[in-house]
C-alpha cells in the first residue's frame, strides 16, 4: 500500500461525499451545500494529478495502482456527469444524455473487453494513452463548469464546445483503447487457431 496508492483511496472515499452534497444542494437550494460538493470534485481531480506525480518521482508505480487510479478516475466523473444529466434547473445546468452516454458506453466496452483479455490472455496490460488524459482532463473541467454555473454566466455555447470536446476525445480514446486489446489477443497463444490432428488409420 504506497502513498500513491493512499492517495486514490482518498479520492475514491470523497465520491459519496460529493453526490450526497449535490444531492442536498438539489433538494434544499442551500448553496453551501453546491460549494461543498464543487469544493469536494476539485479536490478529487486535484489529487488525480498529485497521486501520479508521487507514483512516477517516487517511484511507487504499482500493479494496484493501475487499476484503482483509472478506477477512481471512472467513478468520479460518471458520478459527475450523470448526476448533471438529469434536469434541476434552475438551480443547476443540465448535460446532454448523449454525454453521459458517450462515457458510460465507452466505460462498459473497455470492462467487457478487460474481462475478456484476463480469461483469455490471463493478464491485462493498461497502457493510459495521452487522448485518453486529454479525455479525462476535459471531462472534469466540464463537470466544474456547470458546478460553478458558468454555463449560465457565459452561455451555453461553452458548455457545449466543452461537452462535444470531451466527447469526441471519449470517443477516440475507446478506439484506441480497444486497438490495443486487439494487439493483446492477438499476442496470446490462447487466442491462435488450433487444429485437431487426423484421428488414426487417416
Amino acid at each position: 500500500m504506497t502513498t500513491a496508492n493512499k492517495v486514490t483511496i482518498a479520492r475514491i472515499l470523497l465520491i459519496p461525499f460529493f453526490v450526497v452534497e449535490i444531492l442536498n444542494y438539489v433538494k434544499t437550494g442551500s448553496e453551501v451545500h453546491r460549494f461543498a460538493g464543487l469544493l469536494t470534485f476539485a479536490l478529487a481531480a486535484i489529487l488525480d494529478g498529485v497521486d501520479g506525480y508521487i507514483a512516477r518521482h517516487y517511484n511507487q508505480m504499482s500493479e494496484l495502482g493501475t487499476i484503482l487510479d483509472p478506477l477512481a478516475d471512472k467513478l468520479l466523473l460518471v458520478s459527475g456527469v450523470v448526476l448533471l444529466s438529469f434536469d434541476h434547473r434552475p438551480l443547476l445546468g443540465q448535460f446532454p444524455f448523449w454525454f453521459a452516454g458517450t462515457i458510460i458506453g465507452r466505460d462498459i466496452v473497455i470492462l467487457i473487453g478487460m474481462v475478456v483479455i484476463q480469461m483469455t490472455a490471463g493478464k491485462v496490460t493498461s497502457r493510459p494513452h495521452g487522448i485518453g488524459k486529454m479525455a479525462t482532463v476535459l471531462q472534469m473541467i466540464s463537470v466544474i463548469w456547470v458546478l460553478l454555473k458558468w454555463d449560465a454566466a457565459f452561455g451555453e455555447n461553452w458548455i457545449l464546445l466543452w461537452t462535444v470536446s470531451a466527447a469526441v476525445l471519449t470517443g477516440v480514446s475507446g478506439v484506441f483503447y480497444v486497438l490495443n486489446g486487439m494487439r493483446q489477443l492477438s499476442a496470446s497463444p490462447r487466442s491462435s487457431a488450433t487444429t485437431t490432428p487426423p484421428a488414426a488409420g487417416q
